[in-house]
């Protein structure tokens, strides 16, 4: 969706912040009960998982840019509603949100936990697809590797981790690589570096703030989905008068609905793809083949949108990713 971005929008990237998107949806964790699921060997779902992911955020990047569809508030709002939907047939029609049985949702928690995280959600999503009318999709990459250490940052001041020596030295690693890699931009855009800031702070915070007020429930990817969806179209639904008005209805005619309906189920199916990423291999492996998409994104973007990548940006990105991985095998500690 990301509108995932991301989001990166897939679940699972947000666990082991493998970088989308979502383009990308909250983060799984696994039903109080497991039911069993249909299993994919690795060597499968790895690349399946990493076409889709690269394809919502190329796919996004070409209805904003390339057709001039420039509204992601009414995107991501698509996305989501395409989701809630989405996951309720699943729902009735195969096991793979039966996890939803297991999550007792009560109206406290409801007010209390689901919409705040679902409103930094909701301003995470719409702030990252925003950046992509202003940066390219290579530097976008980049800029999310900062991600961990905006999540370090927040929960050291929120005591839910105490900083250390070798957490000090990821937060300077990744740090100075982004800082090497918007110095090598040539495009550099200030409001929109700001918005993919701002993205990323939403982000991470929502990503604390599952820690802190989800602590020991855990949900798979799908099923966060089934809760998350429904409250962020309406949040975001809510938003669309107020910032882009009624003119992306008036596009809709000339993007179509064949382009629409396929937007919004790769960006679906990425998501079911994570129920299957789930559990086939190490956290190391799972960071290198984040690593691997994000290095075909911005090979992606310079080959189809022809956005200029330069040996600064290839080599503070290095860094950053160096300093990704150690956080990641680390396990965040």
């Amino acid at each position: 969706m990301s509108s995932i971005e991301e989001k990166d929008f897939s679940g699972k990237e947000e666990v082991i912040d493998i970088n989308d998107n979502r383009q990308d949806l909250p983060s799984p964790a696994v039903a109080h009960v497991p039911k069993p699921k249909p299993k994919l060997s690795a060597t499968m779902i790895i690349p399946i998982w990493i076409v889709l992911s690269s394809s919502v955020i190329i796919y996004n990047n070409y209805l904003y840019n390339t057709l001039s569809f420039k509204y992601p508030v009414f995107l991501v709002t698509w996305h989501l509603t395409f989701a809630a939907i989405g996951t309720r047939v699943l729902q009735k029609t195969t096991t793979l949100v039966d996890g939803a049985k297991d999550v007792h949702m009560s109206k406290d928690m409801f007010l209390k936990s689901i919409l705040p995280i679902g409103l930094l959600f909701s301003g995470s999503l719409i702030l990252s697809n925003t950046a992509y009318l202003y940066l390219s999709v290579s530097y976008i990459q980049m800029l999310k590797a900062f991600t961990a250490v905006a999540i370090l940052l927040i929960s050291w001041c929120f005591r839910i981790q105490e900083p250390n020596r070798k957490l000090g030295v990821i937060v300077v690693m990744i740090s100075c690589g982004v800082a090497l890699a918007s110095h090598g931009e040539l495009r550099f855009n200030l409001l929109g570096f700001l918005i993919q800031a701002a993205a990323v702070a939403f982000e991470a915070s929502r990503l604390v703030m599952i820690q802190i007020l989800l602590h020991g429930l855990k949900m798979d990817p799908l099923v966060s989905l089934h809760y998350y969806a429904p409250v962020c179209a309406l949040i975001n639904l809510v938003a669309i008068p107020f910032t882009e008005g009624f003119e992306p209805f008036y596009e809709l005619a000339r993007i179509g609905p064949l382009i629409l309906l396929s937007n919004a189920l790769v960006a679906f199916l990425l998501n079911v793809a994570a129920v299957f990423l789930v559990g086939v291999g190490s956290g190391l492996i799972l960071t290198l083949a984040g690593v691997f998409k994000d290095i075909l994104l911005i090979t992606g973007s310079v080959l189809i949108f022809g956005s200029t990548v330069t040996p600064l940006q290839i080599f503070g990105y290095s860094i950053a990713l160096g300093g990704l991985i150690l956080f990641k095998t680390s396990g965040g500690k």
